[in-house]
């Protein structure tokens, strides 16, 4: 089976494209997980944190579906939402579009470059829901907000929330996120464990200043990547929750691959996020995969010039977190 793709990135967090909409092929469910395992393999050619398929929707301008490198799928992915809304929207000639995702559908739209030269696409982050019931969480209580789980952490307090994706967060001093503090909670609460049948997506989150925090984040089926989206925008939600930044502004939210931008809308009774950042594409490539024998082989593969206008984004991102995370 011959399949064409697109390689990009949002925040460093990367993946590989394909379209179903222009093209004649089509996956079962099966396919779906094993391309996802097959092709996203670091150890070969192409390797990635997932796929995003494009396919046709009744109601909206196009539909994605995220695959996870271990062939898991995710209800939402921010970062790939970026790259599915530039190639919908360059497809269709528009700059707005609706995207369905699993849980509901979207507005996306282009925006100025955050960066110059970088192209940037505004994202909506939704439902936001605190109820445990939607992680799922197995506590005894609805929701958790600023509180202690002392089976995972008698020092951590966490949030959960799910937007759709589950996380749990926590606000954090340096000490704390530049230990394995993270490493260890993440990896218990995605094993077998009594509280996340399902997993959960774990953030650190550190309050630099009025408009600037910092986020890394463990995600489920994946591990450390260098950015999630959902967890940047569930992140600042909770730093807004927390008086530490405001409702209705721009925050710059900074991760291991570069910076994005969000917005929390406060709805009375509801919150949705804007997530704004990079959609940049690194390579087209046309591969020709045999999933019986779980290999494939690149037969055509155009780099594009676009990272490195991403890379000094990356750099003065860096540069910033560097001198802020001091001491």
């Amino acid at each position: 089976m011959q399949i064409n793709l697109i390689k990009g990135h949002g925040s460093g967090n990367d993946f590989l494209l394909i379209d179903e909409i222009s093209n004649s092929y089509t996956f079962s469910e099966k396919e779906r997980a094993e391309l996802a395992r097959v092709l996203c393999n670091r150890n070969s050619e192409l390797g990635a944190d997932g796929i995003l398929f494009v396919l046709k929707s009744e109601h909206a301008d196009g539909r994605m579906r995220v695959f996870n490198a271990d062939g898991s799928e995710a209800s939402m992915c921010g970062n790939g939402l970026r790259l599915v809304s530039r190639y919908i929207c360059e497809m269709r000639g528009q700059k707005e579009a609706v995207i369905e995702t699993m849980k509901t559908d979207l507005k996306v739209c282009k925006q100025a470059d955050i960066f110059p030269d970088v192209t940037t696409y505004q994202v909506e982050i939704s439902p936001v829901s605190f109820s445990l019931e939607d992680l799922p969480l197995r506590l005894n209580q609805p929701t958790l907000k600023n509180e202690n789980i002392p089976e995972l952490s008698e020092k951590l307090i966490f949030t959960a929330l799910a937007v759709p994706n589950p996380h749990l967060i926590a606000i954090v001093e340096n000490n704390q996120m530049q230990s394995d503090l993270q490493k260890n909670l993440s990896e218990k609460v995605n094993g077998p464990n009594e509280f996340f049948p399902d997993g959960v997506n774990v953030s650190f989150v550190k309050d630099i200043d009025k408009g600037n925090i910092y986020v890394r984040t463990f995600e489920r089926g994946v591990g450390f990547t260098n950015a999630c989206g959902t967890a940047m925008s569930a992140s600042t939600l909770v730093t807004c929750l927390n008086g530490l930044n405001d409702f209705e502004t721009v925050v710059n939210v900074y991760n291991n691959g570069g910076k994005v931008q969000c917005v929390v809308h406060n709805n009375s009774d509801s919150y949705h996020i804007d997530l704004i950042g990079n959609a940049t594409y690194l390579y087209t490539a046309s591969v020709e995969v045999e999933l019986e024998g779980r290999n494939f082989t690149v037969t055509t593969k155009e780099e594009l010039l676009e990272q490195t206008a991403y890379e000094q984004l990356q750099t003065e991102a860096q540069a910033f977190l560097a001198e802020a995370m001091k001491g």
